[in-house]
Formats: structure tokens, C-alpha cells, sequence
């Protein structure tokens, strides 16, 4: 039988809610491990994913104690001074021998109100303290969507005096964690925030054992919010935008460009074109390029299998002499490297989804991925759907917009996979119902959750539409034709 996941704490569910929100009238998402986006262009796609990747920036991969991503720098230690973490959190925490006893008590809850008093008023600071909370929403939304107010995200209607609201709930099945609730008008944001304090954060003793105790390392595993000083990055949030292969293969250029400009800013009034922080971390990510150390682990093995099935070739990464790196692509058959300009553009757009794999992206961390799909044949496309249940199986958390047929598909049939329960010597690419929703954004009207059917996948209607249309037009202009063959025949005859 196929294994559940493994983790023994899952993550809480992560609800967002948005209302005159950029180009989308409203919405209400909740986040799965693969989440799919889908619906016609400028509809809000690519808004909704920039606004979880600002949201996951702001509170650090929506943890049942919500504390700030600026709050969490505070409290960060080298815990690489310590040979043990116990002994570093004992070491900035005098609460720590009382704390350590309330974990090491089997058949015991761990509640919110057991954590050390000074995160406890660090996560009450996030969420009750409006300035607070306006400062932070206010810093990573701006960097990310690249406007001067918050205003600019209020939807354009007729109405000038239009609300955006937005809602961020973190909840699991039997009871909340937090809740935040935004409005804002061209003149005004007003922020409230909820949090249980008497939630329960563990309700089983899976980092106990007989033998050692306490499990540090564990404990910290399945429940980063309860030690988030010995934690450097807990979950790590990445986006591949669309414009992912023309960067790719002239990065060097706008970093060079960038670098260029800054220098000479304070002697001559030039202005500098501004960069989304999309892009700006994106280009960052390949600048600094390095491979993980960990180069057996599923995710990185994985990369090796995009290499080998899709892109047929491996992407190498070599030292330039300013520093930045270049990436050339070696096909199967050929021992020589060419450079992702002088590449097929299907390279380009797949060779930073490789190089992510192989740089160090771990379980719990998420992958925001736009249009996936982009510049590949209709196989490679389904190939793509098996490489994202892949990473879905391997703990990373999945977001995807898409227009792809063949996607929604082949997603449909991993999922039909996951239902018969088949057993399999392959890496596992198997899909739960459950673990995967598809949302249709359609202009002016509410975003809609697309069911799963076990015969028809995930269909969204303006695709049935589509493809009906392209049918009776194909079958009235055949009939047409064959109308004019037979006058035709006629006149001859």
C-alpha cells in the first residue's frame, strides 16, 4: 500500500481571503500542497501567487505562532556555538529547564501559553499591534508588487470609495490558530488581528523515545514555531516567475547593469529602473548560485530526473570572470556545453527549476511556479505534472498558474493513481484528492474552487467552451466544404 506522508505534524491549514483585490472581485483559497491556478489571462493569477509569497515573507511559512519574519531576526542565535540545541536554548532562555519538562511530560498537550513568555508577546506584538502589523504588510507587499501605497492593490471600480479586504486564517480541523484581517481604501488601511492563546501547538509525544528522552532535533522538525531563535531559516518561500528564461539568459547583463548604475547614483542623477521583488530575489537566487551538499536527497535526485526526461541534457554551472555564474546546457549525446542563449528556449525556462533542486530547497519549504508549462511539447508537459507531484511527495509545498490542458490532465490521472492504491518500485508521483485544488479565476466574477471528477479531471468550463467551439467550427466548415465539392462535381459532370 502507498505510504501517507510522513510527517508526523502536518502543517495548519492556510486560508486567504481577498475582496477588490488588483483585478480580482473576490476570492477565498486555501492552500494545498499542490495548488492549482487557472482561467484566462489578467484575471489575477499571478496576483493571488504574489500575494502568498509576500504573505509567506512576512510570517515565515504560516506557522501556528504567528511571528513576524522581522520579529524572528531578533531572536535568531548561532546555535553552531553549541554542540547540543538543547544547550542553546537553555543558554538565552530562563524558562528553558521548565519548558524542557513540560515536553519531556508523555500524554501531555503543549499549548501556546507553555511557550516562553518572551515569543508569546513577539506573536501577540504581530498580530494585535495594528502599526505593527501595518508596518510589515506594508514593507513586503510594497517590495513585492512594486507600488508607493497599498491603495494601488484596491480594485478599480466605479465606486472611488471601493474597500480591498483581506483575510489571512490559520486554523486546522478542530480549532484556530490566528486570524488577520486587512481593509484598505485609497485614504486609510485598517488592520485587526485574532490569535488563540489557548491553542494546542503538540498533542503527542512523537519527538519522545524510551531510550534518549527528549529528541531536540525532532521536536524542532515538526514544530519550528516553539524554538524559532535556534532556527536559521525555518520555510524557505521560492517564485519562478514567467519572464524566468529571458533572465536566465541575461542575467549577467542586468545584474551587471544594476551594479553599473548604483555605483555612479550618488554622482549623477540617474534614475534606475526598479525591479519587482519577485525578480530581484529570483536574479539573486542565480547569482548566488550554489549546489546543495545534500546531493542524494529526493529533491536533488529529482533534478537529475528533469535533466535526463525533459530537458534531455544537463545544465552546468561555471565561474565567469565577474564573479556571476554561467550556465551552459550539455545535451545527452554531446560533450560540449552550450550557452541557455544558443539553447532551445524549453531549456531556458526549465534549467532555474534544476538549478533550484539542486541548490538546497527542502520539505516544508514552498514553490511558487508560473505557468510551468511554458515553451514544452504537450509529453513534456505532462512529465512537468509528474515532476510536481514529486516534490509534492517530497514535503515541498506547490503553487502553479497554468493554461494547460495537458497539465490539468495528467495531474487528474496522478490523482487517479493515488486512489488505486498501486504499489510501485518508481520514485512515487502519486496525488491524493485532498492534497490538490485547482481554482478558476475568471474576470469580474468570484474566483471558484474546479472539483475533481474521476472521469473528467479538473475541467474548467471556458476550456469545455473552448474546445466545443473549435469542434462545431471544424464540423460546420467541413460541411461547407463538402457542399462545395458536390456543386463542384456537379458543374463538372
Amino acid at each position: 500500500m502507498i505510504s501517507e506522508v510522513k510527517d508526523k505534524q502536518e502543517q495548519p491549514k492556510v486560508e486567504i481571503a481577498v475582496e477588490n483585490f488588483g483585478p480580482i472581485a473576490k476570492a477565498n483559497i486555501d492552500l494545498r500542497p499542490l495548488t492549482v491556478f487557472v482561467g484566462p489571462s489578467n484575471t489575477g493569477k499571478t496576483y493571488f501567487a504574489t500575494l502568498v509569497y509576500a504573505l509567506h515573507g512576512i510570517f515565515e511559512g504560516f506557522l501556528r505562532v504567528p511571528l513576524s519574519n522581522l520579529f524572528k531576526s531578533s531572536l535568531r542565535i548561532l546555535s553552531k556555538s553549541h554542540n547540543n540545541p538543547a544547550d542553546a536554548f537553555a543558554s538565552t532562555n530562563e524558562e528553558a529547564p521548565e519548558i524542557i519538562n513540560k515536553l519531556s511530560t508523555k500524554h501531555r498537550h503543549f499549548k501556546f501559553l507553555d511557550l516562553p513568555k518572551g515569543i508569546r508577546e513577539l506573536a501577540q506584538k504581530t498580530i494585535k499591534d495594528s502599526e505593527i502589523s501595518k508596518n510589515n504588510l506594508d514593507i513586503e507587499l510594497r517590495r513585492c508588487f512594486g507600488y508607493h501605497h497599498i491603495s494601488e492593490l484596491v480594485r478599480g471600480t466605479q465606486d472611488q470609495n471601493s474597500e480591498m479586504r483581506m483575510l489571512i486564517n490559520i486554523n486546522e480541523e478542530k480549532q484556530e490558530f490566528w486570524s488577520l484581517n486587512i481593509a484598505a481604501t485609497n485614504t486609510d488601511v485598517v488592520i485587526d488581528g485574532t490569535i488563540n492563546e489557548d491553542m494546542i501547538l503538540l498533542d503527542e509525544n512523537s519527538w519522545l523515545s524510551e531510550e534518549d528522552g527528549l529528541n531536540f532535533e525532532k521536536l524542532m522538525e515538526i514544530s519550528p514555531e516553539i524554538f524559532p531563535g535556534l532556527i536559521v531559516n525555518n520555510m524557505n518561500r521560492y517564485y519562478l516567475p514567467a519572464a524566468r528564461s529571458g533572465i536566465m539568459q541575461s542575467h549577467q547583463v542586468i545584474a551587471s547593469s544594476v551594479m553599473a548604475n548604483a555605483s555612479r547614483a550618488g554622482l549623477e542623477q540617474i534614475e534606475i529602473p526598479t525591479l519587482s521583488g519577485l525578480i530581484v530575489d529570483f536574479i539573486q537566487q542565480i547569482i548566488l548560485y550554489e549546489e546543495s551538499k545534500s546531493s542524494e536527497s529526493k529533491i536533488t535526485k529529482l533534478s537529475k530526473t528533469l535533466e535526463s526526461d525533459v530537458i534531455g541534457g544537463q545544465i552546468i554551472s561555471t565561474p565567469s570572470q565577474n564573479r556571476y555564474p554561467v550556465f551552459l546546457y550539455q545535451p545527452s549525446d554531446n560533450s560540449e556545453g552550450f550557452r541557455l542563449s544558443q539553447s532551445s528556449s524549453m531549456v531556458s525556462e526549465l534549467a532555474p527549476l534544476v538549478l533550484l533542486l539542486r541548490s538546497g530547497i527542502k520539505p516544508g519549504d514552498t514553490l511558487i511556479l508560473e505557468e510551468p508549462e511554458a515553451h514544452l511539447h504537450p509529453g513534456a508537459q505532462a512529465d512537468m505534472a509528474v515532476i510536481l507531484a514529486r516534490l509534492v511527495r517530497a514535503g515541498v509545498k506547490v503553487i502553479i498558474t497554468t493554461h494547460s490542458d495537458w497539465l490539468l490532465q495528467e495531474i487528474g490521472n496522478l490523482i487517479l493513481e493515488g486512489l488505486i492504491d498501486e504499489e510501485t518500485d518508481e520514485q512515487p508521483s502519486w496525488l491524493r484528492p485532498e492534497e490538490v485544488g485547482a481554482w478558476h479565476f475568471q474576470k469580474d466574477e468570484p474566483v471558484k474552487e474546479i472539483a475533481f471528477h474521476p472521469r473528467k479531471g479538473f475541467s474548467p468550463k471556458d476550456y469545455e467552451d473552448v474546445a466545443e467551439g473549435l469542434y462545431n467550427r471544424s464540423v460546420n466548415l467541413q460541411q461547407k466544404y463538402e457542399k462545395l465539392k458536390g456543386e463542384s462535381r456537379r458543374e463538372s459532370t
